[in-house]
């Protein structure tokens, strides 16, 4: 892959802290112009992995390199960064706040004003400017994290759970807003264990388990891996089908329908047949691939 075409390469990089090591021979790569989620389990590596890419900290041994070179500062300005911890200054008003961060980032002054009502207008906060950050919910104090994150158009957005004690209405706005600044070229890094959300933006993954990566590629050649090995089921009567463990090794029961993880060897047909046999009355017999959420636990669960 030629270097125009990645981002972040991470090259064997390990980190510890005392005895403790935090992330354990690392390597992926991050491609241009996608959305890489970083996922993993609380503890797993995500945030240490995170600030090395940002220069927050340095790794113990191997090499890290964004947009074909080293960090620096010129480089660090062609970066976003909304951390997992939160913080805003309480008593500073909404707009003096985002003022300030965006001469940090040498945003023109010319272009501070627009930009800072644009991105307000874009969250659905323009009327709460002059309020000071104490006298938001913590919902829209994130909204407002997340502005100065993007408020100086960076080419790389690195996002640390950024969905995080957010109702639906705004993870879905959020959601929308990441997918646009992809389609306009932004390289996003998106670390969660969320695996729902991750679902529905992500392009590339990579799953991280005690310090270590488990797997990486995209997601669609990922859960192609998996095969399709799930049956959603919708019926009445065959329970006991359903409980065969010939058959099926694991039954998940949602509201209305079930889904069945087949046995290994087990064919769908078989099953079918065997529900039918029993004078079941079936409303909805389908194979389904794995969501991104059972390829999460399955793996994480062979690595503990």
């Amino acid at each position: 892959m030629a270097e125009s075409d990645t981002t972040v390469q991470l090259d064997s990089v390990s980190k510890s802290f005392g005895e403790f090591t935090a992330v354990r021979k690392l390597s992926l790569t991050v491609r241009s112009g996608r959305v890489f989620g970083l996922l993993g389990p609380n503890g797993a590596g995500k945030t240490t992995t995170i600030r090395m890419i940002v220069n927050i900290t340095a790794p113990d041994t191997g090499t890290i390199r964004l947009f074909g070179g080293h960090i620096n500062s010129a480089l660090q300005d062609r970066i976003g960064y909304l951390p997992e911890e939160r913080g805003l200054y309480r008593r500073m008003k909404i707009v003096d706040q985002l003022r300030f961060f965006a001469e940090i980032k040498n945003i023109r002054r010319s272009d501070i004003e627009k930009r800072i009502d644009e991105w307000l207008a874009r969250v659905k906060l323009p009327d709460w400017k002059n309020k000071r950050s104490m006298e938001l919910s913590k919902g829209m104090q994130q909204k407002i994290q997340f502005i100065t994150a993007v408020l100086h158009d960076p080419d790389l957005l690195i996002l640390d759970e950024p969905f995080s004690g957010l109702d639906p209405i705004n993870v879905e706005l959020l959601k929308e807003i990441v997918l646009d600044l992809k389609r306009s070229g932004k390289t996003i890094i998106f670390s969660t264990h969320q695996m729902e959300v991750a679902e529905k933006i992500c392009d590339d993954i990579c799953l991280l388990n005690r310090s270590q990566k488990v797997f990486e590629g995209s997601l669609r050649e990922i859960k192609s891996s998996f095969g399709r090995n799930v049956v959603a089921v919708r019926c009445e009567g065959g329970d006991g089908v359903l409980h065969d463990a010939t058959l099926v090794s694991k039954l998940v029961q949602h509201a209305d329908e079930a889904q069945a993880l087949l046995a290994p060897g087990a064919d769908a047909q078989v099953l079918l047949r065997r529900l039918i046999d029993s004078g079941a009355k079936i409303g909805k017999f389908e194979m389904v691939e794995p969501s991104l959420n059972d390829i999460f636990i399955t793996k994480v669960t062979e690595h503990a």
